[in-house]
């Protein structure tokens, strides 16, 4: 892999979160992290409050890249059909023939899916892992790209379903909005209290733009070091004394090619220990649970992963005679 390739890739990257960020304002780490997740071939959780932006998000990454997308609005009626397709009688033919449902497309916005029952939820398992729909005993595969971008509000509020834990685990990470600033608020104020700039903004990638991008970011190199550290951080949640369910294997693979990306978006092509350690919280976060205990005593699963990370060796810098 050649320098020009990483600093394409790194240019690519940072124009496609630029673009996004004409609507999305002051939220920058945010977008790249979802960018990130699209060109590591992995889904994202965006939950928060009704009202800042996530939603609107989901649609401005779709809309700065050139590729077909969807959205699929989760209510507690919506059947596993609506969203995979259903087999209609066709007259002329004398025989079924599979209507693809909104699944079927490079970047599908699922709008509070938390709102959907867990059998509509079940229904994207097989799409989210193997990029594929089996219907009436035949399976069809999923265009490439492929990511599914789910929007969620906090299970305290009324009308959601918790999401089963072997679809939180295909989620590569969760990341989350909040409120903007002041200033920031100001400048949205400014910006789209007559009209939205969402509705302006245009192309600035292709799908085969993403898909080079993804071919780049693979050869990005991961020393023997940063591979230990990644495993031993998720081996550190599964015998921390507050945590009830640690991070699967499938975690540390999602942490690995994150940070591949990561480091491509910053112009290198080797992974630092640093961008394990940033990538961390979203990648673990959500897929793990804390005994009832430290729930009761107030603790975060953020604050349990930042101390298992604050006592772990980290590894010296890597070079790059040494990355692999």
């Amino acid at each position: 892999m050649s320098g020009a390739e990483i600093d394409w890739f790194s240019r690519r990257f940072h124009e496609i979160a630029s673009n996004v960020e004409r609507v999305i304002q002051g939220k920058r780490t945010v977008i790249d992290l979802v960018l990130a997740c699209l060109l590591a071939e992995g889904h994202v959780i965006v939950e928060d409050v009704p009202g800042v932006g996530k939603t609107l998000l989901a649609k401005s990454l779709a809309r700065s890249i050139e590729c077909e997308s969807s959205r699929i609005q989760f209510t507690p009626d919506l059947l596993p059909s609506d969203v995979t397709g259903v087999s209609v009688w066709d007259r002329q033919r004398g025989e079924f023939t599979f209507k693809p449902g909104p699944i079927f497309s490079n970047i599908v916005i699922g709008d509070e899916i938390n709102r959907a029952s867990p059998k509509t939820q079940a229904a994207m398992l097989e799409a989210m892992e193997e990029r594929q729909v089996t219907y009436d005993g035949v399976t069809r595969p999923l265009e490439t790209p492929f990511m599914v971008i789910a929007t969620q509000n906090p299970l305290e509020h009324e009308g959601t379903y918790p999401l089963p834990e072997a679809q939180l685990d295909r989620f590569m990470m969760r990341v989350e909005l909040g409120y903007p600033s002041h200033a920031t608020t100001l400048e949205i104020l400014d910006t789209h209290g007559v009209r939205s700039t969402y509705l302006d903004l245009m192309p600035v990638a292709t799908a085969k733009d993403v898909l080079a991008m993804v071919e780049v970011a693979q050869t990005v190199g991961v020393s023997e070091p940063v591979k230990h550290y990644i495993i031993d951080i998720v081996e550190a949640t599964r015998s921390h004394p507050d945590i009830l369910l640690g991070a699967s294997t499938r975690a540390a693979l999602f942490l690995l090619r994150l940070s591949r990306v990561w480091a491509a978006a910053a112009g290198r092509d080797f992974v630092l220990p640093d961008d394990v350690k940033q990538l961390a919280v979203p990648v673990l976060a959500h897929r793990m649970a804390l005994r009832p205990e430290a729930v009761i005593r107030g603790s975060e699963m953020s604050q349990v992963i930042a101390e298992i990370l604050d006592h772990l060796e980290v590894p010296g810098t890597v070079s790059r005679s040494t990355a692999s």
